[in-house]
């Protein structure tokens, strides 16, 4: 026979040989159970966390959703700083509308009676020469310096600048907060959310709820988790924070609602589920410019026409309400696309099971030696040795 005769009829048994699957059953049980653990480790994979943990037989979606809040409360204040005052929504809600947060005033520096004029800055001393200002240049200033020197007191010089005067002095920050009453203040937080994929619509206000009940109750975790109206004292407090603390400089807290549903009819009702947290940095050490504030002002006209203004550096906390959530409902594709892919794990257990067999077990070497049969057609028969019942194998059979 030629040598390229060989080769041809060698192409032709690789392309056309028939392999087809044979049994071998090995009585082993060291075997069987090492086949039947991985058997139950896969099924108790699919079943467990596939099915019930990933609920892979659900199709899912992302909430949408739209929040308005309302607050509620007064306080009155009568310091040696202040004149006494009465403050309600409109004082210490600023500004009043904001989208999904709101702020309350806290504490604050007030500068009254200031008028655009000349005057000399509260820091940043300043050196002369002929009365005209040298020296460092600041990037901020509270004005426009005009290059002259001015005497600030007795013992320091600074720069003139033109701008609001008196300046705005910062560092008198009160130790307590000046309304200490808004840790009784209420919101009444009003969220709609829909599911647009499964045509899904609720409210945080729900069913049964009516306007004698929204009158009397506030969100409590153990008595009642779902009244919309929280307590700004227990919002804080459920963050890990002591609210008088916290509104001397301010902060930013999170009001979370979890909207993460079920929608299956055996599931039960979607319901939100409320949680707090605290946004802002609050390191021990490094807590450089900590809390929350920013500057405001309430302008006037005097009588002869002059403009006037009261400057208020306001602090106070930000509250952020921020809604998450994904709905899952049964759908016939995923549930088979996924259970697909988690079945085909299977076969991957008689790999484990033959590796054990020909590495593992004591027998190896007479399980290696039967577990492939090369069938020739010159042989009149094929001699195979039988094995009690214990365990099912693939073999192959190769020319």
């Amino acid at each position: 026979m030629s040598k390229s005769a060989g080769c041809c009829k060698r192409f032709l048994h690789y392309a056309f040989d028939y392999e087809t699957p044979k049994t071998l059953v090995i009585p082993s049980l060291g075997v069987g159970f090492v086949f039947r653990f991985t058997q139950f480790l896969v099924v108790m994979y699919v079943v467990g966390y596939v099915c019930v943990v990933q609920k892979a037989y659900q199709d899912t979606d992302t909430v949408i959703s739209t929040v308005t809040t309302k607050v509620k409360g007064f306080a009155f204040t009568n310091t040696s700083d202040t004149e006494p005052r009465f403050w309600d929504v409109a004082d210490y809600i600023i500004p009043p509308q904001s989208d999904h947060s709101f702020f309350v005033l806290t504490n604050m520096v007030v500068t009254p009676k200031q008028v655009q004029s000349h005057c000399p800055e509260v820091s940043h001393c300043c050196y002369k020469t002929d009365n005209q200002s040298q020296g460092v240049k600041f990037i901020f200033h509270p004005g426009i310096q005009t290059g002259l020197c001015e005497n600030y007191s007795t013992t320091a010089r600074t720069c003139e600048v033109l701008s609001w005067c008196p300046l705005e002095i910062d560092t008198k920050l009160p130790e307590h907060a000046l309304l200490v009453a808004a840790e009784n203040f209420t919101v009444l937080i009003k969220n709609s959310i829909t599911y647009p994929k499964f045509n899904f619509h609720r409210r945080n206000i729900l069913p049964h709820v009516n306007s004698s009940y929204l009158k009397r109750c506030e969100f409590s975790r153990l008595t009642d988790p779902h009244c919309p109206i929280f307590r700004l004292k227990h919002i804080v407090s459920e963050a890990g924070e002591d609210f008088q603390d916290m509104a001397v400089k301010g902060g930013v807290l999170g009001i979370l609602i979890d909207w993460s549903c079920d929608l299956d009819w055996w599931a039960g009702e979607c319901l939100p589920k409320y949680s707090f947290r605290r946004l802002d940095n609050k390191h021990p050490v490094n807590n450089v410019a900590p809390g929350y504030n920013f500057r405001f002002a309430k302008y006037y006209k005097a009588a002869d026409g002059e403009e006037t203004r009261t400057l208020i550096k306001a602090y106070g906390i930000r509250f952020d309400v921020i809604v998450f959530g994904t709905a899952g409902r049964f759908s016939i594709v995923p549930t088979i696309v996924n259970l697909g892919a988690a079945l085909s794990f299977l076969s991957l257990v008689p790999v484990v099971a033959d590796w054990f067999l020909v590495t593992c077990s004591r027998k190896r070497d007479l399980y290696s030696r039967h577990k492939t049969t090369h069938l020739t057609e010159d042989a009149d028969s094929a001699s195979v040795t039988d094995f009690s019942p214990s365990l099912s194998l693939m073999i192959f059979s190769t020319d």
